[in-house]
């Protein structure tokens, strides 16, 4: 399984404070286990108050098979020249594994959902969702031995706005 620390070059945000102001960036979470999501958040607002980015909108949705939607929404009906416009969107959401396939096809359409937005949007849309056997998997995403993919979302999305604004 990979670790954060398997790649450093990710968690550096040294070039992104100084490369990135006023990032803006909008986050679209789920109500659906609701206390991984909230660390999910804190993580990255962490990340994003240490870079100076702001969230532009919040938006939640009932539970991760609604978070392409929002997240379409969001990214095509931004004004054009407002300064509120988000130069990325980040999406948590946390889905565990039951008994059923209901896993299985919620992952799978908010997976593709998430991808064709990336497609097709003018900005990124970073996948913030954690996909988990139990819910001991997520605190170890959160914080524990595999780092915290809150945190680790809003780098790629900064990293994304950096790229976006290169180009």
């Amino acid at each position: 399984m990979a670790q954060s620390n398997d790649s450093k070059s990710l968690l550096d945000i040294t070039t992104i404070k100084e490369k990135l102001p006023n990032a803006r960036v909008a986050l679209v979470s789920t109500e659906w286990n609701e206390a991984i999501v909230a660390e999910q958040i804190r993580g990255c607002k962490r990340i994003l108050d240490q870079c100076q980015a702001t969230i532009v909108q919040h938006t939640v949705v009932p539970g991760s098979f609604e978070i392409p939607f929002a997240c379409k929404r969001i990214g095509t009906t931004a004004h054009k020249h407002s300064n509120q416009i988000p130069e990325a969107i980040i999406a948590f959401g946390a889905v565990i594994r039951g008994g059923t396939p209901h896993f299985d096809y919620v992952c799978q359409a908010v997976t593709e959902g998430i991808v064709r937005l990336n497609l097709s949007l003018p900005i990124p849309v970073i996948f913030g969702v954690l996909t988990l056997d139990n819910e001991q998997q997520a605190w170890d995403r959160l914080g524990g031995a595999h780092g915290h993919k809150g945190e680790e979302a809003a780098i790629s999305a900064l990293k994304m706005i950096g790229l976006c604004r290169s180009l």
